[in-house]
């Protein structure tokens, strides 16, 4: 049985999740990994077959996307080439963290692709969604990776296909304390930024990890890391709390942790907007963006914010157990993959 997983390596949140569920599916099949994107800082301890750029957006340093790095690091073309090249039909199985290439491909080949994301989630009809938002941006997300079966991860189970967060094994077994700092990641913002607005807040020490610089800095009670993994865990298991953009996987882990949590969305960025809306409907407070007149929810926040409860057991096994059971078995004894056509796909979408 050969199978292709194809990951998203834009951020680092769809590799972390990829780390538990890769050995998950080689019980099962002979995997073949494929990783498109230029963003991500974790690494994968297991042969990649293909790596592509795909289509990665470019963190700002103001709060939002980069479009200018974004669209001058892309090469269309050679994206292109690669949906055309890319093997897909040589395949039982096309299993899709968001993965672009992988996607596009089966659709232009007529192949059922199995995604499993956590965006897959957040277009779920029952997820909350930003409450104002340009249509054009869902349509961004929903059609950026399609796949015909959609499977997805969120802060809860907003209903069928859905399910609570893979958390890594790193933070599952991981040993918890309090020893009164602060977690902060907002990959969006440079580091002056952030120096500029936390230092207003004196009496909190403030432990930043970094996109932006290769080296730490120290100024006053806020120091700035570059990213490290272990590191980054280290600061997150024994922090107070966690203030971090309103991705997936960050929040998630400070919740199954037992942090408070405050977030700080994207700007024009419809997913992390939606995921802003599904956690202060949790109740995990939001701003909407790192500047000084947002200094009293801060400092409101720190003196009395909500450790939210929460329950995120390890399903992983049984989750991608249930999804290759339910989608390998027309491919047993060497049968072709599952064709359809583009219609029937458009069909199948979410609306």
């Amino acid at each position: 049985m050969k199978m292709l997983y194809a990951i998203q390596g834009t951020g680092n949140g769809h590799i972390s999740r990829a780390l538990d569920i890769i050995p998950i599916l080689k019980e099962t099949a002979n995997v073949d990994l494929l990783v498109s994107g230029i963003q991500a800082d974790l690494g994968i301890p297991y042969p990649v077959k293909y790596r592509f750029n795909g289509f990665s957006y470019i963190f700002g340093k103001n709060g939002g996307i980069d479009y200018g790095e974004t669209w001058k690091r892309s090469n269309i073309r050679q994206l292109f080439q690669d949906i055309r090249e890319l093997p897909v039909t040589d395949y039982h199985l096309i299993l899709s963290d968001f993965e672009p290439v992988s996607a596009w491909a089966c659709i232009a080949r007529g192949i059922k692709a199995v995604g499993l994301s956590h965006q897959n989630a957040v277009l779920h009809p029952a997820a909350p969604k930003a409450a104002k938002f340009h249509r054009g941006a869902k349509w961004v997300l929903q059609y950026y990776a399609p796949t015909a079966y959609r499977y997805g991860f969120h802060f809860q189970a907003w209903g069928n296909g859905t399910y609570t967060p893979v958390i890594r094994q790193s933070i599952r077994n991981a040993l918890t304390d309090d020893r009164g700092h602060i977690t902060v990641y907002l990959p969006s913002y440079k580091d002056e930024r952030i120096l500029k607005v936390l230092g207003k807040i004196p009496d909190v020490k403030w432990e930043v990890f970094s996109k932006h610089n290769l080296e730490e800095i120290h100024h006053d009670n806020v120091s700035i890391y570059p990213i490290d993994n272990q590191h980054f865990v280290n600061s997150m298991t024994t922090c107070q709390g966690v203030l971090c953009g309103a991705g997936f996987e960050t929040p998630a882990e400070a919740l199954f942790l037992g942090k408070k949590l405050m977030v700080i969305p994207m700007k024009s960025q419809y997913e992390q907007q939606c995921n802003a809306a599904a956690l202060k409907k949790m109740g995990v407070p939001v701003i909407r963006s790192l500047n000084k007149k947002y200094l009293p929810n801060i400092q409101k926040w720190l003196s009395g914010g909500r450790y939210l409860s929460v329950t995120y057991n390890n399903q992983t096994p049984q989750i991608v157990n249930s999804i290759l059971k339910a989608h390998l078995k027309h491919s047993i004894n060497g049968q072709s993959p599952e064709r359809m056509a583009l219609a029937d796909y458009h069909r199948m979408a979410f609306s």
